[in-house]
C-alpha cells in the first residue's frame, strides 16, 4: 500500500483526524499535521502498539483476556392518560470479558496447591500436638505409677511397724500378766478355805472356792471365787490403767484477770489495724472505734503509720514501743577490715543564678562545648565531668540554674568538697546565687567565687563583692575568708587561678578515702533508655567499683553490667572521686540515693524489696482520710483541676517539673501531676491521660510507636518541651483558661431628674438632663437618692422630645421612663452602667 497521508488513512480507518494524531503520538511516531504521509513501517508500528495497549495482542499468543462491549438502541412507545403517547429511547449496554482457558487453569492449579499445602501444614500441626499429648499423657501416666509405688511401699512399712509394734505390746502385757500371778499365787494358798463346797458336775473338776479377800485400788474388800479351769485360758481383756489427776491438774486452765492488763506494744515504721489488735490482745473493732474517735476513718487491712499507731496503744491503756525495722539493712557491706585512706581528687560544684556562665566555664576547663547542645542555653541536668590538670584530676559537677531546680542544686552541694559559685560581673548577686549561698553553708563546704564575663565592657567586679559581702561572702583581700577570682569563659582569664584556688582548699581540706574494699557513693543523676536499661551516673565517695559488683541503689538492685567515663568510654574500675555511668539496675533510683556495691546479691533484693514495701506502706497509711478533712475535699472538689502525667527522660527533671506544676496551685485552679516517670512516652500513659482528661506533657522524651497508635485512637495530645520554663508557662495558660472572667463595672454615663410627668400610657416619666457620658437604652441602671442607691433595673423607655431614642449624651435633655419603678422624684440620679468581663491569668 502506497504512502497516504494522516487525513486519508483517518477515512480508510473511519476515526477523527485528532484521534489518530493522538495515537501515532503515543505511539513514537512524530507527525507535524494532517498533510504528513504515513509509511508502511508506521502503520505497522500503530498497529503494534494498538495491540499492546488492549491487552497485550502484539504478543504471537494473543491476549489471555478479551473485553467485548455492545450497545443496542430501541424506542419504547408510553401511552399517557390524557390521550397522547409518549416515546422514550432506551439504550442497553452489555459488557463481556472472555479469558482464555489455560489462564484459568493455571489460577486451579495455583489454588489447588496452596489448598495442599495448607491441608498439609494443619495435618503436620495435628500429628505433632497429638504426639505432644501421647508422650505428656505417658510422662502423667509414669508419675503417677511411680507415686502409687511410693505410696504402697510407705503404707507397707507403716503395717509392718505397726504390726511389730502390736506384737510387742502383747508379749509386754502377758510378761506383765505372768508376773501378776506368780505374785499373787501365795496370797491364795493362805487364805482360810471356804465352809461349802461345790460339788463338781460329772466328767469336769469341781469349783474350789476362793476364801482370799484381796483389797482393790479402791480400797474395798471382794470376795474372789476361783471359777472354771477353763476360764485360765480364756482371752484377757485390756484394762487401762485410770490415773487419778493431782490437785494442780484439777484446776481449770484459765483465770480471769482481776486488774486490766498493760502489755507493751512493739510497733514498727507502718502497722495494719488487724495487727495492732492482735498484738493488744483485743478485737478488731475496738481498735477501730478509737481510731474513729480519734478522727480517723480506718478499715481492718488499713496501714497506720507508727505516730497514729503510738497514740491508738496509749489511749487503749498500753505502752507503745517505737521499733527501728532497719537492722535488715545492717551489715550489708560486711565486717571487713579498716582499709588505709589515700588522697583523693577534689569534687567541685559549680553553682549560680542561671546564665552567668557555669557551663561556658565549665567548657573551657574540659575544652568541650556542652551549653550550646543544651535546649535554650540553659542546664537542665546534673553533669558530672573529671578534669585532668597539671597539678591533679578534679571532678566537677555543673548543677542547673533555673528557680525549678533548687532540689539539684541542693543535692550537688550535700555530695561535694568545694562550691565554685559564678556571678556574672554585668549582672551581680541574683536570686538563685542568694540560694546557692545558702545550699553551701548548709553543707558545710567551702566557697570559691567566680566573677565571670569580666570582659564585658560594662563589667563590674567590685560592685559584686560589695553584693556578696551582704551576704557574708566576703574576700580574703577586705580580710574575709572566701577566695575571689576574676574570670572570662570566653577567652579563659583567669581559669588557672581559679583551678589554683581550687586545689588550694583541696589542700587545706586533706581530702582522703580508702580505696580498697567495697564501694559506696551518691547517685548524680538517673534515666530509662531504650535498649540499654536504666543508666545512672554515679559518683563513687569510697572504695573500688568494679564491673560485675552486686550494687544497691535505693530500692533498686543488680549488677553492674557495664561503666563509662564522662567521654563515652568503657572503664571497668571506678575509685573515689571518679564519676561513672552504671548499667545494670533493675530501675531508675531517685536521684540523691545511696549507692553501694554488697557482698551478697540475695541480700541486695531482700534489702531493696523490703524498702520498696516500706515506701508503699508509709505512703499508703499517709494517705488516710480523716473527718477533719472532709470539708476541704469538698472544696477542692469545686475548684477547677489541671491533670497531668509527666514523662521525662531523667529523674532530676521529672523532681524539678513536678514540684514547679504543683507550686502554680491557686484557690480556684489545682495542678494534679498523676503521674510522673522516667522514659518514653507508651501506650499505658496515654491511656492513663485518656481516662483522667489529663495533659502528657514530654520533657526530652517522644512517644514510641504503640503510644503514637493509642494517641490516635483515644484523641490524646501529647506535648513535647525542651526547655522548663516553657512547660511552665504553657501549664499556666490552661490554668488561665479555667480561671472564671473577672465582672467589672463600668459607669457609662449619669443623669440628673429635672422635673417627674406622669403619663396614662407610660406612667412616671423623668424628665432628665444627661451630666457625664450617655444614657443608653439597652444598659442596666440605678436610681441614687442622696447618693444611696434605692433601686436597680433596665429603662423602660429613652426619647428625646417624641421620638425614641437608642443613646443620648452628656448636655441634652431626655425623657426616661423607669421599668417597675414609680417613685422617682426630682434631684434623683440616674446612673447607667455597663458589665465587662476581665479575662485573668495565673502569674
Amino acid at each position: 500500500m502506497a504512502d497516504v497521508t494522516v487525513s486519508q488513512f483517518a477515512e480508510v480507518l473511519r476515526i477523527p483526524v485528532d484521534k489518530l494524531l493522538a495515537q501515532l503520538g503515543q505511539a513514537g511516531i512524530q507527525v507535524s499535521g494532517p498533510a504528513d504521509k504515513i509509511s508502511d513501517d508506521a502503520k505497522m508500528l500503530l498497529l503494534t502498539h494498538l495491540r499492546t495497549s488492549h491487552g497485550g495482542a502484539g504478543t504471537e499468543s494473543g491476549p489471555s483476556r478479551i473485553t467485548l462491549k455492545r450497545k443496542s438502541q430501541q424506542e419504547i412507545k408510553l401511552a399517557s392518560t390524557q390521550g397522547r403517547a409518549r416515546t422514550v429511547n432506551v439504550e442497553v449496554r452489555a459488557k463481556r470479558t472472555y479469558v482464555k482457558r489455560d489462564v484459568l487453569e493455571e489460577q486451579a492449579r495455583v489454588q489447588q496447591e496452596q489448598l495442599e499445602g495448607q491441608r498439609k501444614e494443619s495435618e503436620d500441626s495435628a500429628r505433632l500436638a497429638q504426639e505432644k499429648a501421647e508422650a505428656e499423657q505417658r510422662e502423667r501416666e509414669r508419675i503417677e505409677q511411680e507415686n502409687r509405688r511410693r505410696i504402697e511401699a510407705e503404707v507397707e512399712k507403716k503395717r509392718a511397724a505397726d504390726e511389730a509394734r502390736r506384737q510387742a505390746e502383747q508379749k509386754a502385757a502377758e510378761e506383765a500378766e505372768r508376773a501378776r500371778k506368780a505374785a499373787a499365787e501365795p496370797k491364795r494358798e493362805e487364805a482360810p478355805a471356804r465352809a461349802n463346797h461345790v460339788a463338781a458336775k460329772p466328767g469336769k473338776e469341781s469349783r474350789a472356792a476362793e476364801p482370799a479377800d484381796s483389797a482393790t485400788r479402791y480400797g474395798r474388800k471382794e470376795l474372789h471365787i476361783a471359777g472354771d479351769v477353763s476360764a485360765r485360758h480364756k482371752k484377757k481383756k485390756k484394762v487401762r490403767a485410770r490415773t487419778m489427776p493431782t490437785d494442780m491438774e484439777q484446776k481449770h486452765a484459765f483465770e480471769k484477770p482481776t486488774a486490766p492488763m498493760q502489755r507493751e506494744v512493739a510497733l514498727g515504721e507502718t502497722i495494719t489495724v488487724a495487727e495492732l489488735a492482735q498484738k493488744m490482745a483485743v478485737k478488731a473493732t475496738e481498735v477501730i472505734k478509737n481510731l474513729m474517735k480519734m478522727g480517723v476513718m480506718a478499715t481492718i487491712n488499713q496501714h497506720l503509720d507508727q505516730d497514729t499507731a503510738m497514740l491508738v496503744v496509749e489511749e487503749m491503756g498500753h505502752v507503745a514501743k517505737a521499733l527501728k525495722e532497719d537492722q535488715i539493712e545492717s551489715g550489708l557491706q560486711g565486717e571487713g577490715a579498716e582499709h588505709e585512706a589515700q588522697p583523693r581528687p577534689p569534687v567541685v560544684t559549680v553553682m549560680g543564678h542561671v546564665d552567668h556562665g557555669k557551663t561556658s566555664l565549665l567548657d573551657y576547663i574540659r575544652t568541650t562545648k556542652v551549653a550550646a547542645g543544651e535546649a535554650g542555653g540553659i542546664t537542665q541536668h546534673i553533669g558530672a565531668y573529671q578534669v585532668t590538670t597539671p597539678k591533679g584530676p578534679i571532678t566537677f559537677l555543673d548543677t542547673p540554674g533555673h528557680a525549678a531546680f533548687t532540689a539539684m542544686r541542693a543535692r550537688g552541694a550535700k555530695a561535694t568538697d568545694v562550691v565554685v559559685l559564678v556571678v556574672a560581673a554585668d549582672d551581680g548577686v541574683m536570686p538563685q546565687t542568694v540560694e546557692a549561698i545558702t545550699h553551701a553553708r548548709a553543707a558545710g563546704v567551702p566557697l570559691v567565687v567566680a566573677v565571670n564575663k569580666i570582659d564585658k565592657p560594662e563589667a563590674d567586679p567590685d560592685r559584686v563583692r560589695q553584693e556578696l559581702s551582704k551576704h557574708d561572702v566576703i574576700p580574703e583581700e577586705w580580710g574575709g575568708q572566701n577566695m575571689f577570682v576574676n574570670v572570662s569563659a570566653r577567652n579563659g582569664t583567669g581559669v588557672d587561678k581559679l583551678l589554683e584556688a581550687i586545689l588550694l582548699q583541696a589542700e587545706v581540706l586533706e581530702l582522703q578515702a580508702p580505696q580498697d574494699g567495697l564501694a559506696s557513693g551518691v547517685i548524680v543523676e538517673a534515666t530509662m533508655e531504650k535498649g540499654r536499661g536504666a543508666v545512672v551516673t554515679a559518683l563513687v565517695k569510697k572504695g573500688t567499683l568494679r564491673t560485675g559488683d552486686n550494687i544497691l541503689a535505693g530500692s533498686e538492685y543488680g549488677r553492674v553490667r557495664a561503666m563509662f567515663n564522662e567521654e563515652g568510654k568503657p572503664v571497668t574500675v571506678a575509685t573515689p572521686s571518679m564519676p561513672v555511668v552504671v548499667l545494670g539496675l533493675s530501675g531508675t533510683p531517685n536521684a540523691g540515693d545511696e549507692l553501694m556495691a554488697v557482698e551478697d546479691e540475695r541480700k541486695a533484693r531482700e534489702v531493696a524489696l523490703y524498702r520498696q514495701g516500706k515506701f508503699r506502706d508509709v505512703k499508703l497509711a499517709r494517705t488516710t482520710t480523716r473527718a477533719e478533712d472532709a470539708f476541704s475535699q469538698m472544696g477542692e472538689e469545686k475548684a477547677s483541676v489541671v491533670a497531668v502525667v509527666l514523662k521525662t527522660d531523667v529523674q532530676g527533671s521529672a523532681e524539678a517539673l513536678r514540684d514547679s506544676l504543683t507550686k502554680l496551685s491557686i484557690d480556684e485552679v489545682k495542678v494534679r501531676v498523676l503521674s510522673s516517670g522516667v522514659g518514653g512516652i507508651t501506650a499505658s500513659d496515654v491511656q492513663l491521660a485518656a481516662a483522667s482528661n489529663a495533659v502528657l506533657i514530654g520533657f526530652n522524651v517522644r512517644a514510641d510507636a504503640s503510644a503514637r497508635e493509642a494517641m490516635k485512637d483515644l484523641g490524646v495530645d501529647a506535648r513535647y518541651y525542651s526547655v522548663i520554663y516553657e512547660a511552665i508557662d504553657d501549664v499556666k495558660q490552661m490554668m488561665s483558661g479555667l480561671l472564671a472572667p473577672e465582672i467589672k463595672e463600668q459607669i457609662v454615663g449619669v443623669a440628673r431628674v429635672q422635673d417627674v410627668f406622669r403619663s396614662s400610657k407610660f406612667g412616671v416619666v423623668a424628665g432628665c438632663l444627661v451630666t457625664e457620658g450617655a444614657v443608653k437604652r439597652n444598659n442596666p441602671i440605678r436610681v441614687l437618692r442622696d447618693n444611696v442607691v434605692i433601686f436597680e433595673g433596665a429603662l423602660e423607655s429613652l426619647k428625646r422630645f417624641k421620638d425614641d431614642a437608642g443613646e443620648v449624651r452628656a448636655g441634652t435633655e431626655c425623657g426616661i421612663g423607669v421599668k417597675n419603678y414609680q417613685d422617682v422624684r426630682v434631684g434623683d440620679q440616674i446612673e447607667c452602667y455597663s458589665r465587662v468581663e476581665v479575662v485573668r491569668t495565673v502569674q
